[in-house]
């Protein structure tokens, strides 16, 4: 059979189909590793070259399901690799790993098409100062601060607000930081992210959003690369339009677990758990393209799903040596309402040293982890003897920690609908005032309630005096 036709184009065979692997043989030329290959009906099976094993042999992985897909077929060669489409028409659109809009609505026109394959910028390129990203939220800002064009994780079971804390995230980073947001889903459920879309419809922050979207029943070839595509769309974004990127992903768990059924389908020796050999590699490959340049940042959150709740698992431990901060919401915190549901002492970031937030955040960060660690510790004797039976000095430190839980949950604008309380963005100076002047017991005959669900500390007078304003009335 003739390999290649007058227009040039390069033609294969299909030779063998076992589930998502296939073996093509190429009589003319053999395509480059990242090549991307169609065949079936309308060439809508598409196949990424992963492997060349001799001298007319590829072994690729199939993007799509490739059901249909029969030895003898003809394989067209594309001529190059996967591309991921870029520019500002992309902004407020839904895609798939391929680049197909699907949000219901028109492909995006004048785009151009990238391939999702770079390399990290060179270390000459990139920026060596750390800076801290705020994001306006207190107890994120206080206690681990996010790093800009750092990596976050987000670690949380389900229902307790990962998704509003991303959502609250974006919308700041938006109307306040004039950046641009990425979603990417990686083996999400397909009910999740119509969810996701409707709720950044409603909350307005599309605009200037772009998700992209690998979702749980696709095969493991198009899960793997929809990160490299997400990516592709913010470097665009930091590169060309020199504008600052929050790139959210959700879970890069998946990611890992893609690579792992990749790697066992492509016949590799497994490592410890029956993860890919080459799991560091690949992850590095993802992770390294999130860097800040001399042109912009892109800075990432990451949901990361710990198997067994075992932190000692190899996807574990190889996702937290790229993490320069943990953020870990608490189902505990979340059932006594209080949002967001991060607890602070789980919490941590790199960032928080005295050489990058400044000496006076520093103490305070440690002054306000001691007092609700020591808060915590007197937790089971308050829950046996009773309040009462505290000396009058750990006394205060309840009544410390008590005020400062309740400072550090804050109303948010992704949630006013629900709420019918208007969202807050606190900068960093009022957060640290805050807590700093609960610590000072500056607010020890303001009633707790007084502290819950505001912004700055100066809002508690103002929500004390409505309060015992409308308690003299009622006993009026």
């Amino acid at each position: 059979m003739k390999t290649k036709n007058p227009n040039g184009e390069n033609y294969g065979v299909v030779t063998s189909v076992r589930g998502s692997v296939v073996d093509i043989r190429f009589d003319d030329r053999l395509p480059p590793i990242h090549s991307v290959l169609r065949a079936g009906a309308d060439e809508k099976i598409v196949i990424e070259v992963l492997a060349q094993r001799d001298a007319h042999h590829v072994r690729g992985i199939g993007l799509t399901p490739t059901q249909g897909l029969a030895r003898g077929m003809a394989v067209t060669d594309s001529g190059g690799p996967l591309k991921a489409p870029v520019g500002k028409e992309i902004l407020s659109r839904m895609f798939d790993v391929f680049g197909n809009a699907i949000d219901r609505e028109e492909q995006p026109k004048d785009v151009q098409w990238r391939s999702v394959h770079h390399a990290p910028p060179p270390l000459a390129r990139r920026s060596t100062k750390s800076e801290i990203f705020e994001t306006g939220i207190k107890v994120i800002d206080v206690l681990a601060p996010l790093e800009r064009g750092g990596k976050t994780g987000l670690f949380g079971g389900a229902g307790v607000g990962k998704t509003v804390l991303l959502t609250e995230m974006i919308h700041n980073m938006i109307g306040h930081q004039e950046g641009v947001s990425i979603f990417c889903g990686i083996g999400e459920r397909c009910r999740e992210g119509e969810e996701l879309y409707r709720e950044m419809k409603e909350a307005g922050v599309l605009p200037n959003m772009v998700m992209v979207f690998g979702q749980m029943n696709e095969p493991p070839g198009s899960r793997f690369r929809v990160g490299h595509a997400a990516l592709t769309m913010a470097e665009y974004f930091r590169d060309d339009e020199h504008r600052d990127v929050l790139l959210l992903v959700d879970n890069i768990f998946r990611f890992i677990q893609a690579g792992m059924e990749i790697s066992g389908l492509m016949g590799q020796m497994p490592s410890r758990l029956g993860y890919q050999p080459t799991m560091g590699t690949e992850l590095s490959e993802l992770e390294e393209r999130i860097a800040n340049t001399d042109n912009g940042a892109i800075t990432s959150i990451q949901a990361v799903y710990v198997p067994a709740d075992d932190f000692t698992d190899p996807a574990a431990v190889h996702t937290f040596s790229h993490l320069s901060a943990s953020i870990v919401l608490s189902r505990k915190r979340a059932s006594e309402g209080l949002f967001p549901a991060i607890d602070p002492l789980q919490s941590s970031s790199k960032m928080t040293t005295p050489g990058i937030v400044g000496e006076r955040h520093y103490q305070l960060a440690q002054e306000i982890r001691h007092t609700l660690a020591q808060f915590a510790e007197l937790k089971d004797i308050i829950a046996m003897l009773g309040l009462e039976q505290l000396s009058p000095e750990d006394r205060n430190v309840v009544a410390r920690a008590r005020r400062l839980e309740r400072f550090l949950t804050q109303p948010f604008f992704t949630t006013e609908q629900f709420t019918g309380t208007k969202g807050k963005l606190v900068s960093l100076d009022d957060a640290l005032d805050g807590c700093e002047r609960i610590l000072r017991d500056e607010f020890k005959d303001f009633s707790e309630s007084s502290l819950y669900m505001i912004g700055a500390i100066d809002e508690a007078k103002r929500k004390s005096d409505a309060e015992s304003k409308s308690s003299s009335e009622v006993k009026a």
